[in-house]
């Protein structure tokens, strides 16, 4: 693609734009169902999660990223596969029908059962606009993708509330959970114009199926190893002390997953562009890799220290156990923000292989340390999941690039500037929030504080680290990529 560089930096600007703003909307939903309704409320609805959202890992069958990894992909191929993810999505549906008794026979919890029938209808709706999804982003149009992302969590958001402010109670966030994904598909469908032919016996789609199960196969066992905590808090604590720490975990792991969102999908897409190109791969990786860790480092640590002004800010003081579950899982967040983009040059590359086996090893010790936390509560899980975390990181790190174009020691002088400027920043925003805003109000005191830490970590990552001509030739890139402008060398 001669004008691959352009069109990455359009659909990558396109997608941070659209993630600062669904973040926002996602942090406002939060807080506005958090004041409507109550920690159980929420726990309810993630018992149904916790095992539904493992179903959904094979929504797609991985045959949205084989649709895109793939150098080349013919109409008939493309009409195949939606059928194919069109039978699983109504396999799904039926398997979740079957699983609501089951779930209220292992919780002990009757109103799971139509909670559970009705988050069956949300396999339907993804299944059918997974290749309409990848169409898009096989040609970057990530522009049009960011509108119809954003447009259906706005809708589905406004419907979860209203239903609350209605007296609804928990049936707010199932609500939302269903109408967001209907949207999507709609619009889809709408924006494309596609319309899937009938499916073939000779499209040649054995390589993409492979490939499609390898990576589902990979996003079931880490999805089993991250989820289990919630699985067993449900369980042993019930869905009060579930709603405490599935809340302060969305919350804690909202900086990686919208930086990944925004950054990984298109630098997923641009890296399979550039399989025979290893080392414009690596450039257009590092760049990649180092954007997300000077966008999550910052947030994180701050939320860390902060924790408590954020869930009293966001949730209100019934939510207050939240903010010690908030800080102990700031590690894991952290570690989150260094190995999960390797995932992008594994599986852009073709070596889904070497990420299942590493995959298989997270697991057990992800899962040890749930075990090993649960008897301590909400709080204990935390801990164990950052501690197993920790450890796994430098391993991961020369496993994931054994054999590959990018050498560990470069992934370290990457996120070593943006955590140092981390670092100092936070410390000296603590400082003056100690020294100087203790009495103020809590948004306030956030605020300035927010200001504090924001001028002095870019002071210290663009002078102190070296780093202003990195971030000035990305300004100049994305100027050069605009509409009216050329693009950069």
């Amino acid at each position: 693609m001669k004008d691959l560089k352009k069109r990455v930096i359009q659909s990558g600007l396109a997608k941070v734009c659209s993630q600062v703003a669904n973040s926002a909307l996602r942090l406002g939903y939060i807080a506005a169902m958090a004041r409507l309704l109550h920690p159980e409320d929420f726990g309810l609805v993630a018992m149904v999660i916790a095992v539904t959202s493992f179903y959904e890992l094979f929504t797609t069958a991985g045959l949205l990223l084989a649709a895109v990894q793939s150098s080349r992909i013919t109409e008939d191929q493309i009409s195949t596969l939606f059928w194919v993810n069109l039978l699983v999505g109504a396999v799904l549906f039926l398997v979740c029908i079957a699983t609501a008794p089951v779930l209220v026979s292992f919780y002990g919890e009757p109103r799971l059962f139509w909670i559970t029938m009705t988050v069956g209808f949300g396999f339907l709706f993804n299944a059918a606009c997974a290749q309409h999804s990848a169409l898009l982003q096989r040609e970057l149009r990530y522009v049009e993708l960011s509108i119809i992302e954003t447009t259906s969590l706005v809708v589905g958001c406004g419907i979860g509330v209203s239903l609350a402010a209605s007296g609804f109670g928990y049936w707010g966030l199932v609500g939302s959970t269903i109408a967001t994904p209907a949207i999507t598909g709609a619009l889809l469908w709408a924006r494309t114009g596609w319309v899937p032919g009938l499916p073939r016996r000779h499209a040649d789609v054995r390589s993409l199926l492979g490939f499609g199960g390898t990576v589902t196969l990979n996003n079931l066992i880490v999805h089993l190893a991250y989820n289990l905590d919630k699985l067993l808090i449900g369980r042993v604590w019930g869905p009060g002390a579930l709603g405490i720490y599935g809340t302060a975990y969305q919350l804690a792991n909202a900086p990686t997953r919208d930086a990944m969102g925004a950054i990984g999908v298109v630098a997923f897409a641009a890296l399979a562009r550039l399989q025979e190109e290893p080392a414009r791969l690596k450039s257009y990786f590092l760049r990649g890799f180092a954007l997300v860790v000077s966008a999550t480092m910052p947030i994180t640590l701050f939320a860390a220290v902060f924790a408590d002004d954020i869930v009293l800010f966001l949730l209100g003081p019934k939510w207050a156990q939240a903010a010690t579950v908030y800080r102990l899982l700031a590690p894991t967040i952290l570690v989150f923000s260094i190995i999960n983009p390797t995932g992008w040059l594994l599986q852009s590359v073709g070596l889904q292989g070497r990420s299942l086996r590493i995959a298989c090893a997270i697991a057990p010790l992800a899962v040890t340390g749930f075990v090993l936390g649960l008897p301590y509560g909400p709080a204990g899980v935390a801990l164990g999941f950052s501690v197993a975390m920790t450890l796994w990181l430098v391993p991961h790190v020369f496993w994931c690039l054994h054999g590959t174009a990018v050498r560990p020691y470069e992934i370290l002088i990457a996120a070593l500037p943006p955590f140092a400027a981390s670092v100092a920043a936070v410390g000296l925003a603590y400082g003056v929030a100690e020294l100087w805003l203790d009495q103020l109000p809590v948004p306030a005191r956030l605020a300035l504080a927010g200001m504090a830490m924001g001028g002095t970590y870019l002071a210290v990552l663009m002078f102190a680290m070296d780093q202003k001509n990195f971030y000035w030739g990305l300004l100049r890139d994305i100027r050069g990529a605009s509409p009216s402008g050329s693009v950069a060398p």
